[in-house]
């Protein structure tokens, strides 16, 4: 069942799915604020109907609530028809639903719901954003906001499959996004780490490490950072500040320390406790390596590249890989050879 609280005609419509909870929710009231008409899709019809309620006391915005669940394959075909046959123009899209399933892909989760967490995080996101992207280019005009992760460049263990359409949806936004060079229509990507939402209950997840309410993001913050970014037209942004060490480390890192250090938030809490001390190491190599490169960057950039200040940097480098770099003597070496091969 669908309804409309119809308060203002306002210029721009926003169409958010995953509304009625935690990024999406709060995505949501930053658009009500800025004066959009709001479509918002989810399952919780209460919930989508209470939020609707009170963008409209607060800032008397238009609403209309659909409710539809991204795991049907049909789901996608019947919003835009719906948008469609209202004359609704939706100028911005927020592919914002998705959900994940915690344990060993090999021996511990349920297919079913892995095949539903593919349909709906990367197929309904695709589907969706096929739909009015057409449109969009049509009048050369409107933004698309993909809700990716820091796990879209990181291993995911123990969410395996989540882990994957957050990749997809990383190479694929990045994808469109040079194909609609020359238009006027952007697509960003938000990448958050673990966010305070009911994400890790729904996964069966909320007795990790990760999950910790004192280790997690405020989801208004996180909404706010990618709501700032798809305004101002950013290809992406990682929300928290220890969340773009993470992925910038991902970049210089080997993928095998980057998914056992996943692993290590992924443990229950009652297990976690020997393993903080590793994943400070990991960190603190990762910040060791992207320091050491910014040295040769700078030197690069102010000095060029002669044999007195590569030899300089060099050094400086190498004591910074020495400081961080005993614990986990494989990445050490892999990422100091990484480092020379950017000098020679």
């Amino acid at each position: 069942m669908n309804s409309t609280i119809e308060i203002q005609n306002n210029e721009k419509t926003v169409l958010i799915t995953g509304a009625s909870s935690g990024i999406g929710r709060e995505l949501s009231r930053l658009f009500a604020k800025d004066g959009y008409s709001l479509v918002l899709v989810g399952r919780d019809q209460d919930s989508l109907q209470q939020l609707a309620s009170n963008f409209n006391n607060q800032y008397g915005t238009q609403t209309t609530i659909i409710h539809k669940d991204l795991a049907d394959p049909k789901a996608p075909e019947e919003i835009y028809g719906e948008t469609s046959g209202r004359g609704q123009q939706i100028d911005i899209l927020v592919n914002d639903a998705g959900f994940g399933e915690y344990g060993k892909f090999a021996t511990e989760t349920d297919l079913q719901k892995e095949l539903s967490v593919v349909q709906v995080n990367a197929v309904a996101l695709m589907h969706l954003s096929k739909l009015y992207l057409k449109d969009m280019v049509a009048r050369d005009s409107g933004k698309i906001l993909m809700l990716g992760s820091e796990v879209s460049v990181i291993p995911n263990p123990m969410m395996a499959v989540y882990g994957a359409t957050k990749a997809f949806i990383k190479s694929f936004a990045e994808a469109i996004r040079n194909e609609l060079q020359g238009t006027n229509v952007t697509i960003t990507v938000l990448m958050p780490g673990a966010t305070n939402t009911n994400f890790f209950k729904v996964a069966g997840a909320e007795n990790t490490q990760g999950a910790d309410p004192q280790k997690t993001a405020n989801p208004a913050d996180v909404a706010k950072e990618g709501y700032q970014a798809l305004m101002s037209g950013k290809d992406h942004v990682v929300a928290g500040w220890m969340n773009k060490v993470r992925v910038a480390a991902s970049h210089i890192l080997p993928d095998p320390l980057l998914a056992a250090n996943v692993r290590k938030d992924m443990t229950p809490k009652d297990e976690a406790e020997p393993q903080k001390q590793t994943t400070v190491i990991a960190l603190a190599i990762g910040i060791g390596i992207l320091g050491s490169l910014w040295l040769v960057a700078r030197n690069q950039r102010s000095y060029g590249p002669s044999a007195y200040n590569k030899m300089k940097y060099r050094h400086k480098a190498n004591k910074a890989f020495d400081s961080v770099a005993d614990p986990v003597k494989g990445s050490y070496k892999w990422a100091k050879n990484k480092l020379e091969d950017t000098l020679v």
